[in-house]
């Protein structure tokens, strides 16, 4: 709900106090800073207001109060309003190295030590088409198909059958599949197509449904992005995240890179993602995480094809801080690829 100029400006100040020291924030506290010119009976009042709002809790009967989800989600989106300033003449935060991995794994540095929290950087995901597929016989019932995708990425799966092939029915399966699949991506293969293949297919339509669910693990297993992470351990710096069952189980997520793919997945499916999104706790798409927040940005391949810098770390994060430095970092990124396309294009 909306708040008044008076509990937005002293839910601003507990926020800000709690981002800053990580205690709770009493009444006496917000009373002196000078620019509000309110009592402490005011205040008082006020943050009883707050907290039966849902904005802010007191963790203990003699303790101040600190923000809930809500609170913080109220200060991030009046953050997001005043517009983080990009700084005019930022210094470079990344060195120039002519790998893509080199650079994105650099990323991931550069930012979990200039914010201390973790980080995880997405390679760009290209739209991931099939050049070509070709099966072969290993035995009297086994397949090994090999799946070559965009960016010469290759994928072998081996198929078990439950009849048995010769060489003419292989090499009818490989035109068959190759003529109906070559350039289409996961997305496109559609149940009308899969009917048709099997028609075409006549007696060995069972066989064709076999192979054709290995050919499909394989397309999705190369679908997968590479994610680079850096500073797991900055989660120890803080202590609502260092309890040791948390930790443990915020550190095996963070490790886990098919959480991290389904996270990544999750979050673009949401948001826009030509810009800055933030995920408090139960926000956050993966369970483990729902004791921290998420802020995300997306760069932007010349081509078209985009990545995801995503930063970690506890609900009480300098968001101001990490903001604008993934705005800093995006735009340090397009320059870089920019200059990296002009110069490709002159040779």
């Amino acid at each position: 709900m909306e708040l008044d100029d008076r509990k937005s400006t002293i839910l601003k100040a507990i926020v800000s106090n709690y981002l800053e020291t990580g205690e709770p924030v009493g009444s006496r506290t917000i009373s002196k800073m000078s620019d509000l010119g309110l009592s402490s009976a005011t205040i008082r009042n006020e943050m009883a207001d707050l907290e039966e709002l849902g904005y802010i809790i007191q963790p203990h009967t003699s303790a101040g109060r600190i923000p809930t989800d809500a609170g913080y989600r109220f200060y991030v989106d009046r953050l997001m309003e005043e517009k983080v300033e990009v700084e005019e003449e930022r210094g470079s935060l990344l060195e120039r190295v002519d790998r893509m991995e080199l650079l994105l794994k650099q990323v991931a540095r550069v930012l979990a030590s200039n914010t201390n929290y973790a980080t995880l950087v997405t390679a760009p995901d290209y739209k991931k088409t099939v050049k070509f597929i070709q099966l072969s016989l290993v035995d009297a019932s086994n397949l090994l198909a090999v799946i070559v995708v965009d960016g010469n990425i290759i994928k072998n799966q081996m198929i078990h059958l439950n009849v048995l092939l010769d060489n003419e029915d292989v090499l009818k399966f490989n035109i068959l599949l190759n003529t109906f699949l070559q350039g289409a991506s996961l997305e496109d293969i559609n149940l009308e197509m899969i009917q048709e293949m099997k028609k075409q297919s006549g007696e060995y339509a069972d066989i064709l449904d076999h192979i054709f669910t290995g050919i499909t693990d394989a397309i999705h297993e190369a679908q997968k992005i590479d994610i680079y992470t850096s500073g797991s351990t900055n989660f120890l710096k803080y202590p609502e995240l260092a309890d040791a069952n948390k930790a443990s189980e915020l550190l095996e997520t963070f490790e886990d890179k098919d959480e991290l793919n389904a996270l990544i997945r999750e979050t673009d499916a949401e948001g826009d993602d030509t810009g800055i999104q933030i995920y408090i706790g139960d926000e956050t798409p993966v369970q483990n995480m729902k004791d921290c927040s998420l802020v995300t940005a997306t760069y932007q391949m010349p081509e078209g094809a985009k990545g995801r810098i995503g930063i970690i770390g506890p609900k009480r994060m300098d968001y101001k801080k990490v903001v604008s430095t993934l705005k800093n970092l995006t735009i340090e990124l397009d320059d870089i690829f920019k200059k990296s396309r002009e110069v490709t294009n002159d040779e």
